[in-house]
């Protein structure tokens, strides 16, 4: 179909434009990909900027709101644009803080208390703080993007709160910015510097004058109107202006939402970094039971004090989400994970078990228990909690949640009751109370959840708003908060007088005068809000007819459209170092580019479905411009907490984009790459003279959009299927059975060792190894340039020539990790009506898995060598590499996993003309540092071509595929220095 543009985008005067750009050393974006990119946050709200700003430094950020305050248009701050109550968004010059602004600019380790840019995220914060032993306390579950200047206009918590309070509690002193253009440091103020600062004749004075005039005008109100709760997110902090409270501007302004000022720097209060951690997992009957017994686990003092229920454990078990936290779980279909923190093991180990003594005396049934003090296993109970949010977005087979009600609080003695009201006016409304998990911060009496909320039609929209002031007023019955964690914003500014009251609200709207009267900073956002229904990401004008597609999107309902809807926008995407095994995602962190990210990503395709900021559908130059520096890698398939998966939308993307039209030379070059290596078998030296010497490969690369940079890869003079034709055959019976060795074009071509290798260890173990009858490919090349009718005609001949085998269900065994995933992954989603595929991608297995699984009792040659492993990206998001790691233990080697995400050459990305830069950039960041500094005694492991490609591009080190390592192994070689000149002698001799 043609997606058809139906609204405009807000316009941007000229001049507005020429004077940002000559005031602001940074970043001034008017065009369509960026309004697009920057529409929406992490809520169900979507406003279109006016244009985005990404100043170099915070003065440059000072200038961007004096321009925006000389032109009379809104501004909105953003961090990580993580927020869910659409705090982030808004027709007004948005000023993204987070990808220069990010710097510690101070730290003072005996008084606790560092300086900082609003644009650092916590993770960084707390990386830059660990050689002091220091970190900052609060830490929400986006911890790993989220940014302290949102955290201050959020006034986040996360788990950790339980133990270390709110951001509003971490806060000594806040560097801010009016609209009118007064600069000041705020914080605390004893009398006497109130009463000196209340005397001057400057902005400053007249600000503090109006605010103690507000604060006496309603003080009965902010002393009696406030819930008195540890999680009360909801309101301006009007309570720190108490004089009991030192009259505390810095924390008054904390959880503002960027209403009131811009936020320039923070002075935060640090903690000292736990040494020991130990945690006590609670089983109970019902999730009430539950919330019953916080009240009998608060007085032990718990650091974090986590509720989950059954329903959430059973979204993350369909998603296979930390399944080995799953397991460790006692007992029970709801469940509280009680976490202690100290000094000395002694200490947490004995609180722990005070708590567990406890719990088996008295009239309450006891629970069922287990202990840990493991950090390894306590880390994934954690990320089992951390995993909520994207668990629940999207449940397999079920409605799509939303937030809406994600985060109310009460006082934790009044949890159990709570849960139980709110479950009965879940099914009221017809929310499935089976499909609707209710988990969070239970110790502090905080809620989340997502709900089933029909967004599109006008009935579901009406529905969706009786039910929140119905939540609203419940919540409001226990004395608690309408938000516990993720504030107001839209969501809940129009519910904010059922909280509080008309005069407190009023109260609000004051000191909104006060700082901003002309209403210009975050409009429409807790004073005189939008209504809650209004300005919907969906809503009713979002109906779009079915968009014929190439591939099948089976955890989308059949539909594109979904998935470009599948982005909540967490933004774990946005991390800005790889660890714990992630991938996600190479270019953003290179580039540290919204629209680099999947996130940036998905909301410019959901865009382009839409068809209003992008208006030009499947032939955007928007979305072709932000995808092409997507390398195809696949890690948010597995790393994204909802498995968005830009790797197939692009291929999708480019399939539409250039249908019927002339394609970039790459894709006619290495798009074809099977083609021109069987053309290439004919005259190997010839092709390689041609690739390799000047200036013919000048004339090839420029012909083939391949970077000059790049060194070809020279063909091999004897393919492997070659010598496999003239190869004696075994004449010893197979104990183990019959495989299929798939010969990908990599292997064949390129590297035929590791085919030969292959061979030899799996006869050893006992195999019988055949090959293919004929030529076959699995169609990788056509797939990662968008030539997807080629792949699907590629995929049902391979599928024909192995129809016995497949039938017969003969394990067919693959060696390159990328030609792997296209048939466990690629293939039936292409295919998805053709049997033969579906078997084949079942059927399919790696070199490790048919070793591990079927061969657990073969002795495995022992190298005895310190392994340095890059895994393939393709082998984490889509094969696994348990396996692999298990059979190098198997094989006597030491293991060295790399952290390093992608190597950055991604088959042909790194090759094509314009991406080397970006390509060396993303290798440079781990892999290409650690192989160089290894000793020279260290294997150097990489099973992926592109992986050993970019080692030896960047390295004066070659890279070995596992089988080559094996097989060396099989012949008792001696590996010393240069292990890998070792192996390659070997398997030379032995061709």
């Amino acid at each position: 179909m043609e997606l058809e543009r139906t609204v405009d985008v807000p316009a941007a005067p000229e001049w507005l434009e020429r004077a940002l750009r000559g005031r602001v050393d940074g970043e001034v974006r008017f065009d369509r990909g960026s309004l697009a990119t920057y529409s929406c946050d992490s809520s169900n709200y979507r406003q279109i900027p006016i244009a985005v700003v990404v100043p170099r430094t915070v003065e440059a950020g000072v200038g961007a709101v004096e321009v925006c305050r000389t032109a009379r248009v809104p501004v909105v701050s953003r961090g990580g644009g993580t927020s869910l109550a659409g705090q982030a968004t808004n027709a007004a010059v948005v000023i993204d803080w987070s990808k220069y602004c990010h710097r510690m600019v101070s730290v003072e380790a005996a008084a606790r208390t560092c300086v900082v840019e609003p644009g650092i995220a916590v993770d960084d914060l707390n990386r830059a703080l660990a050689p002091d032993g220091l970190m900052f306390g609060p830490k929400p579950s986006t911890h790993q993007t989220c940014t302290i200047g949102g955290m201050v206009g959020n006034n986040s918590c996360g788990a950790s709160a339980q133990a270390y309070g709110k951001t509003v509690d971490n806060v000594r002193r806040l560097e801010v910015l009016t609209y009118a253009g007064d600069r000041m440091w705020v914080g605390p103020t004893p009398t006497d510097e109130l009463e000196r600062i209340t005397s001057g004749h400057d902005a400053r004075a007249d600000l503090y004058r109006r605010l103690v005039g507000l604060r006496d005008r309603y003080l009965g109100q902010i002393r009696t109107g406030y819930p008195k709760i540890p999680r009360r997110v909801s309101g301006y902090n009007l309570d720190a202006l108490l004089p009991e409270s030192g009259f505390d501007v810095a924390k008054a302004l904390v959880g503002s939402e960027g209403t009131l000022v811009t936020v320039l720097h923070a002075e935060l209060e640090l903690v000292t970094v736990p040494a020991y951690q130990t945690m006590v997992l609670l089983g109970y009957p019902d999730l009430e039971a539950a919330g019953r017994a916080v009240r009998r686990i608060l007085p032990h003092e718990p650091w974090q004090l986590e509720g989950l229920d059954e329903i959430l454990i059973g979204l993350e078990h369909g998603e296979h989400l930390v399944d080995t936290a799953i397991r460790r779980l006692p007992e029970g279909r709801a469940w509280l994970t009680a976490q202690f923190a100290g000094e000395t093991f002694a200490q947490v180990d004995a609180a722990a078990h005070r708590l567990m003594d406890d719990l088996k005396t008295g009239d309450d049934p006891i629970p069922s228990m287990v202990y840990l003090d493991d950090p390894g296993r306590e880390a994934e109970l954690i990320e089992l909690r951390e995993a909520g949010l994207g668990a629940t977005a999207h449940p397999v087979a079920r409605h799509e949640n939303w937030e809406g009600w994600e985060d109310s609080a009460v006082h934790p003695n009044d949890l159990g009751e709570y849960l139980h009201d709110l479950r009965e006016l879940l099914s009221r409304f017809g929310y499935d109370e089976t499909e609707t998990s209710l988990y969070g911060h239970f110790g502090q009496g905080c809620v989340h959840t997502r709900i089933p909320f029909e967004l599109r039609t006008a009935d579901g929209i009406a529905h969706y708003r009786d039910f929140v002031r119905q939540a609203a007023e419940l919540v409001t019955r226990y004395g608690g908060s309408l938000s516990g964690e993720h504030g107001d914003g839209q969501s809940r500014g129009e519910l904010l007088t059922i909280m509080f009251g008309p005069d407190l609200v009023v109260a609000f709207g004051a000191v909104k005068a006060i700082f901003d009267p002309d209403n210009r900073m975050n409009p429409g956002k807790v004073v005189d809000p939008n209504p809650l229904d209004s300005h919907l990401r969906l809503g009713t004008g979002f109906a779009h007819p079915p968009i014929k597609t190439q591939f099948s999107y089976p955890k989308d309902d059949g539909t594109f459209t979904n998935a470009a809807l599948r982005c909540v926008g967490i933004g774990k995407c946005r991390t800005s170092a790889s660890e714990n095994g992630q991938v996600m995602c190479p270019s953003y962190l290179v580039t540290r580019e919204e629209e680099h990210s999947p996130r940036g990503r998905s909301r410019l395709l959901f865009e382009m479905v839409r068809g209003e900021v992008i208006p030009d559908g499947w032939r955007s130059t928007e979305v072709r411009d932000a995808l092409d520096l997507c390398l195809a890698c696949k890690g948010c398939k597995v790393d994204c907490p909802v498995g968005v998966d830009v790797a197939t939308y692009k291929a999708e993307f480019l399939s539409h984009h250039y249908a019927h039209r002339i394609r970039p030379t790459a894709h006619y070059s290495m798009g074809w790459l099977p083609v021109w290596a069987l053309a290439a078998r004919r005259a190997p030296r010839l092709v390689n003279a041609a690739t390799h010497r000047a200036p013919l490969s000048g004339i090839v690369k420029r012909a083939g959009g391949i970077a000059p940079e790049r060194a070809l890869p020279r063909f091999s003079e004897q393919p492997f299927t070659d010598w496999w034709r003239t190869r004696p055959r075994r004449a010893e019976r197979a104990e183990r059975g019959r495989l299929v060795l798939w010969p990908d074009t990599f292997t064949n071509y390129f590297r035929p060792s590791i085919g030969r290798a292959a061979v030899e260890v799996l006869e050893a173990a006992g195999f019988e190894v055949t090959l293919p009858a004929r030529s076959v490919c699995c169609g990788l090349t056509w797939i990662s340039t968008g030539q997807l009718g080629v792949a699907r005609r590629v995929l049902r001949r391979t599928a024909g020539v192995l129809r016995d085998d497949i039938r017969a269900g003969t394990p067919i065994v693959g060696l390159e990790p990328s030609c792997g995933a296209v048939f466990r992954s690629d293939a039936h989603e292409l295919l998805g009506d053709d049997e033969d595929i579906r078997r084949l991608s079942k059927q399919f297995v790696t070199f490790a898995e048919v070793l591990q699984d079927r061969a657990s009792d073969w002795t495995a040659p022992r190298l005895d060598v310190h392994a340095m492993v890059q895994t393939h990206c393709h082998e984490h998001a889509v094969l696994g590499a348990d396996a692999e790691a298990k059979l190098i233990e198997r094989a006597g080697m030491d293991r060295e996993q790399l952290d390093s995400g992608c190597c950055g050459l991604a088959g042909n990305f790194g090759f094509e003309r314009g991406h080397y830069d970006v390509s060396m950039a993303a290798a440079e960041r781990v892999v290409l540092p650690r192989v160089r500094a290894a000793e020279d005694t260290t294997l150097v492991l990489a099973d992926g071509f592109s992986c050993r490609t970019q080692i030896e591009h960047g390295t004066d080190r070659k890279a070995m595929h596992l089988a080559e390592a094996l097989a060396a192994g099989l012949h008792a070689a001696r590996l010393g220095s240069r292990p890998e000149q070792t192996i390659t002698d070997h398997l030379r001799e032995d061709s």
